[in-house]
């Protein structure tokens, strides 16, 4: 049974109740890391003892791990572990170097690299394994997840975070992931889409929307199998989910370039208290916080305009 198991209950809309560390782990060998990972990695994990399921997060096109922190920290402070990989600076319209990547990333966990990493007492328990990713980070996991041979672990569960599969309707970059078939995904794990309401509402009129009708979560949602859930937050935007502040030339457009919601933590909250939920019932095996969401007996700090489950 998991450290996470055993803890008393905590709102999964707010910080749980471990003490979280977040830490930069360069992709270069050191003394310390004498066998680095295949990319930069930021992780958050819980400081206690125990041992803890393991997410992988996967950033948004052209944004820092970092930008993530809050976050990341949010679903540490639960009882998982998250790595977040920084799987580019600069990058085309290809998305398969990033799918390597994170294969090669799961692929050097499998070989219990990790564990060195990590606060002395914490373990991490790799049989728990989830993936997720926003924007062109959640085409990433899709894809990944689906080319089931390209990873030496098992995933367990599967999220999608506001995802994109391209610029618009039939106009997906490579490799497309959508079929436009309904239930075409043929993943044997459990699969969350989350979705935000202003994500297909253009900012500028010059500008398409960040998360386009015929690309977006909808689209993801329509093509997986049960299990799989789907929740929509209304007027929240396709960034709402980053830090409160994000600093630099990145972050700075990363309030103008989509239509935003009046603030970001609540939309990080909902995401970040979706994601424990989940991974609670398909990791854990604890379906109190899911089943909450889904009847809204849990209070959720924006109003859901979509709520969907397929069992």
């Amino acid at each position: 049974m998991s450290a996470a198991s055993t803890t008393p209950a905590t709102n999964i809309f707010g910080f749980g109740s471990y003490t979280t560390v977040l830490q930069k782990v360069d992709s270069e060998a050191t003394s310390s890391v004498p066998v680095p990972p295949p990319k930069s990695l930021l992780i958050a994990t819980p400081c206690e003892a125990g041992e803890f399921p393991v997410l992988i997060f996967l950033h948004g096109y052209l944004l820092y791990n970092s930008f993530y922190s809050q976050l990341l920290q949010h679903v540490a402070s639960h009882g998982f572990i998250v790595i977040s990989p920084q799987l580019y600076t600069v990058a085309g319209p290809d998305a398969t170097d990033e799918i390597k990547s994170t294969a090669a990333i799961t692929n050097w966990l499998s070989r219990g690299e990790l564990q060195g990493l990590l606060p002395q007492l914490g373990r991490p328990n790799l049989s728990k394994l989830a993936l997720a990713g926003h924007s062109r980070g959640g085409k990433v996991a899709f894809a990944l997840a689906l080319q089931k041979a390209m990873a030496t672990l098992n995933f367990s569960a599967l999220i999608g975070v506001d995802p994109v599969d391209g610029m618009d309707s039939r106009k997906q970059t490579h490799p497309p992931v959508l079929t436009y078939a309904p239930h075409s995904f043929d993943l044997d794990m459990a699969v969350m889409v989350i979705g935000s309401g202003l994500g297909e509402v253009r900012r500028h009129p010059l500008f398409p929307p960040c998360a386009p009708k015929g690309v977006n979560h909808e689209d993801f949602f329509k093509e997986c199998r049960k299990p799989a859930c789907h929740f929509v937050a209304k007027d929240y935007g396709h960034l709402d989910m980053l830090d409160d502040e994000t600093k630099g030339l990145r972050g700075r457009s990363s309030y103008c370039l989509c239509k935003n919601g009046k603030a970001r933590e609540p939309m990080r909250r909902i995401v970040g208290g979706a994601i424990v939920a989940f991974m609670k019932d398909y990791l854990n095996g604890d379906q109190t916080d899911l089943i909450a969401i889904k009847h809204g007996h849990e209070t959720a700090p924006v109003e859901l305009q979509t709520t969907a489950f397929l069992v």
